[in-house]
């Protein structure tokens, strides 16, 4: 079905994808180790599991029945019959991911192995409750209204990444700060229940972007490291034994608030001297529009003459915060990514490297320096991921790797 949807379909769309509720951990865990390791056999499933070879093959049939798995193609070994792989069945569940940003808001679509199937985009000068739940009603109308009934019946939710407490934003920003504050009080759940029945799971930026990176980026590489995203601000994430760590009121991996030092000495934080925002207020102060940082696709190739003092001054203060994280945790790698082009964070990667050479390290064991593979999108494919890895993958990927 094409075109606007009739008032109240939103709302009615709950998701076949959810008739079961949540997996169980075998399930669970069947899933998590398909989606990190790619197809598999029931044998070598049933090994990496520890459970016995019938075990596996009920919870095969289960999930297969349920458009979750699919049988992927024979492969012949040396002796016997061919060996037949299971692999997650990319529109066995479909998820969708809102991304807030500071100038700028994104909706996908995401299957079940991290494909991309549908996006919107706008901007704004600042975000605004009524103009982000604004977009997302009308994208919704757009994106799920393309979709027929049997992809909508596999929805099983909306992320939303949001940055940590918005409403603090306003003076960097140059937004109202009466209506900045609004923010506060929104509950992100109850304003996307006025158009739509889907579960709503809310997180942090900068640990969806860092979750999109563990999922389906460079994450299997490192079993510790430290993910550094930049935006209009700067955030982060960090992964433990290939975990990504939430913390205790979801705010871990705050990175951007990290202390450093101003131009005369002053105390500052890694946001104010590390973040696209500062690349922002030199274009306007040269009389150009900023807005040109926003657009898609992202094309900076007239802006080198103001691009690459931003990355030497960001590049130092990224070597310094990356010492300084792994003086607490021993992070075998830090990467970093951010809504730039892919040429200007080779460029930030290498210089990163370069300042890491001069800094004072005694006492400490330098880290891997990194460069992300998602991307721009990493923090709208990280909250479209959160309903699906909440309800069908295991929140720890410790056990995955032990094979």
């Amino acid at each position: 079905m094409v075109g606007r949807m009739e008032d109240g379909m939103i709302r009615s769309i709950r998701g076949g994808a959810n008739q079961r509720g949540v997996r169980n951990h075998n399930e669970r865990l069947l899933l998590s180790i398909l989606q990190r390791q790619g197809g598999l056999s029931g044998v070598s499933l049933a090994r990496r599991m520890g459970l016995s070879p019938p075990a596996v093959s009920t919870i095969l049939r289960n999930l297969e029945k349920d458009g979750l798995l699919m049988r992927g193609e024979p492969t012949r070994g040396k002796v016997g019959k061919p060996s037949i792989p299971m692999e997650l069945n990319p529109q066995g569940v479909l998820s969708l991911g809102l991304k807030v940003g500071r100038r700028s808001a994104d909706l996908l679509l995401l299957d079940l192995t991290g494909n991309v199937l549908a996006h919107d985009h706008t901007t704004y000068d600042y975000p605004l409750p009524e103009t982000v739940f604004g977009f997302l009603d009308k994208g919704l109308l757009k994106i799920l209204g393309e979709l027929d009934t049997t992809a909508q019946s596999r929805l099983c939710g909306i992320g939303i990444a949001a940055p940590f407490e918005i409403w603090k934003w306003s003076d960097q920003l140059g937004a109202p700060a009466a209506k900045f504050r609004s923010w506060k009080d929104i509950d992100f759940a109850e304003q996307v229940a006025r158009f739509s029945n889907l579960p709503v799971f809310v997180l942090n930026d900068a640990t969806a972007a860092c979750q999109a990176e563990q999922l389906y980026g460079r994450g299997k590489e490192f079993r510790d490291y430290a993910y550094f995203f930049i935006g209009s601000f700067i955030g982060g994430g960090i992964v433990m034994n290939h975990t990504v760590v939430d913390g205790n009121q979801g705010n871990a991996g705050a990175l951007g608030s990290m202390r450093a030092t101003g131009p005369s000495g002053e105390s500052q934080q890694l946001i104010d001297v590390a973040s696209l925002h500062l690349l922002e207020a030199r274009l306007v102060e040269v009389g150009l529009d900023p807005s040109v940082l926003w657009q898609q696709p992202q094309d900076w190739s007239g802006l080198s003459r103001y691009v690459e003092p931003w990355i030497g001054q960001t590049a130092q203060e990224l070597a310094k915060a990356a010492l300084s994280v792994c003086s607490v945790v021993d992070f075998e790698a830090i990467l970093i990514d951010g809504a730039f082009p892919a040429a200007v964070r080779e460029m930030l990667i290498e210089r990163v490297r370069r300042y890491l050479v001069n800094q004072d390290t005694r006492g400490l064991i330098v880290p891997q320096i990194e460069a992300g593979s998602v991307g721009a999108s990493a923090r709208e494919i990280g909250a479209a991921s959160s309903p699906i890895v909440s309800q069908f993958l295991l929140n720890t990927n410790a056990g995955l790797f032990a094979f």
